[in-house]
């Protein structure tokens, strides 16, 4: 599990690794310069010019080393110094020097702007050291032309910690960016190479590190903890008990469809037995019971919203998942609210989505009733209708927004997005690192909603590992199909893969 950082948080870092550890900040800048140059190597054609494009801070001077270092290996690298001389910091001016001293060419862009569009137009590799993640306005005038220049160069690309432009908090394109292949940061993730834009901005992003030492790690200015789950982490989930039955595996009730729509209840109840739940229930509109028993027959299925059967299949069931397809009338509304107050009052796990986030923000006096066992699962749209913003206006900082949302409602979010935030309550926080874009289709968030139901079930899973997992049949489904053929049923269908990639065949 890889940490994610803020700015500030990574700045801070920094300094206590300089001025409490005493690393010198020369040895940190050359191991970064170090990073940069192994990955320009690995990824050089042998044939092409290497041209840093540095600016006048310390992000400027990672680049300007990271050229000295491959010049040294024989492979042709030059300087584009595009920052102002008089602006360097210390260690750029070192840098700067050295690089001199050791024969690098150098063009400064300021001074002759021609000589830069003849090696900008040869497709050079370039290293992106312009500007890092302590840019704090947008990019404009001759820098935005000079980034849209290097964003022309048919030639690898690789930034230089964070693609120059990209909000290292929000991911937010700050006037324009570099577009890069591939980014090298160091130490640890920042967020905005974890969200989009910004992620797409960084293409493949690999951590390095150089020794840096994160200082404080349980305590910022806002109280959150970031981090990114992968394949890996999932290693940690438990194994089934060979010993076990279909109610100690645990009982889902799914609570989904109305007269018109079947199918959201059955891919929701489908993930949640395909995810090793013992039992499923799906609580729906009378229409369905016919379809359902065909296409889902393990299925248990309820039509009755009387008093009693609500109370009969609340008692049976473990977990509750509410909200696909179940539609905002009257019934739907009875039926959210009487489960909602049940599961508060018993801390009975709770996962709403869909049409349940649309009632919740249609009857917002409703939020007494979630809690830290209740899992909402909103995407971009359902979430501007339960906070009041616009979807805009949630992409400016997706994070902040969930954090928000998390804290103020005391429940478990999960915001549905490219790459999917989950925030809790504590302030603790992940960005899920699997999926792809293929998942953007009808029924996928239906699925999660029954994965997560299932995971819930499982001692020592957690809403991240649901999403996490989720996103692993998704990459699974596209490998097999491609993106543009994923369907929320080839994602339920690559579970079984999905299960066998995390633990080895036989013991899953």
């Amino acid at each position: 599990m890889k940490t994610i950082l803020t700015c500030s948080e990574m700045k801070e870092s920094d300094r206590h690794t300089i001025e409490e550890i005493g690393v010198p900040s020369s040895v940190l800048m050359e191991r970064a310069a170090l990073a940069c140059a192994g990955k320009a190597v690995e990824k050089w054609d042998g044939r092409s010019t290497v041209l840093a494009v540095c600016g006048s801070g310390n992000n400027g001077g990672d680049g300007i080393a990271a050229a000295r270092i491959l010049f040294l290996k024989n492979i042709p690298s030059r300087i584009l110094f595009a920052g102002d001389p008089d602006h360097m910091t210390d260690e750029t001016k070192r840098q700067m020097m050295i690089a001199q001293k050791t024969g690098v060419p150098v063009t400064y862009f300021r001074e002759n702007e021609q000589e830069a569009e003849l090696l900008l137009s040869k497709d050079p590799m370039i290293l992106d050291a312009l500007f890092g993640i302590g840019l704090s306005r947008p990019v404009e005038g001759v820098y935005k032309v000079l980034i849209e220049r290097m964003n022309q160069s048919r030639g690898i690309k690789i930034a230089v910690d964070i693609p120059s432009g990209v909000n290292g908090d929000t991911g937010n394109i700050m006037g324009c960016a570099f577009h890069a292949d591939c980014t090298v940061t160091f130490a640890f993730l920042k967020r905005g190479l974890c969200v989009y834009p910004g992620k797409a901005f960084a293409g493949e992003t690999f951590v390095a590190d150089i020794g840096i030492v994160r200082n404080d790690p349980e305590k910022n200015a806002e109280n959150t903890s970031v981090r990114m789950t992968e394949i890996s982490d999932l290693h940690i989930l438990k194994k089934r008990d060979p010993g076990g039955n279909k109610g100690s595996f645990g009982k889902v009730l799914v609570i989904a469809g109305s007269s018109e729509i079947c199918g959201a209840a059955y891919f929701a109840a489908a993930a949640a037995l395909r995810c090793g739940a013992g039992m499923v229930m799906i609580h729906t509109a009378p229409e369905n019971r016919g379809p359902l028993q065909v296409l889902l027959p393990e299925a248990l299925i309820s039509c009755s919203d009387s008093e009693e059967e609500r109370r009969r299949i609340y008692e049976w069931c473990d977990v509750v998942a509410a909200g696909p397809g179940i539609g905002t009338g009257n019934i739907a509304k009875e039926n959210i609210l009487w489960f909602m107050k049940k599961c508060h009052e018993d801390d009975k796990p709770l996962v709403l989505d869909a049409d349940a986030l649309n009632l919740l923000s249609m009857n917002p006096h409703w939020k007494a009733w979630l809690g830290e066992n209740t899992v909402l699962t909103p995407h971009l749209a359902e979430m501007s209708r339960l906070c009041g913003a616009t979807v805009g206006e949630l992409k400016e900082d997706l994070l902040s927004a969930a954090f928000s949302y998390s804290r103020e409602n005391h429940c478990i979010l999960i915001l549905k997005d490219a790459a999917t935030v989950i925030a809790y309550p504590d302030g603790t926080g992940f960005i899920n690192g699997t999926g792809n874009d293929g998942m953007a289709t009808a029924g996928s968030g239906d699925v999660l909603t029954g994965i997560v139901a299932a995971f819930l079930l499982k001692d020592g899973a957690y809403a991240q590992d649901a999403v996490c997992f989720h996103g692993i049949c998704g990459d699974i489904a596209a490998e097999k199909l491609g993106r543009a053929s994923v369907t929320a049923g080839t994602v339920i269908e690559s579970v079984p893969a999905a299960f066998l990639r995390i633990f080895k065949e036989g013991e899953s």
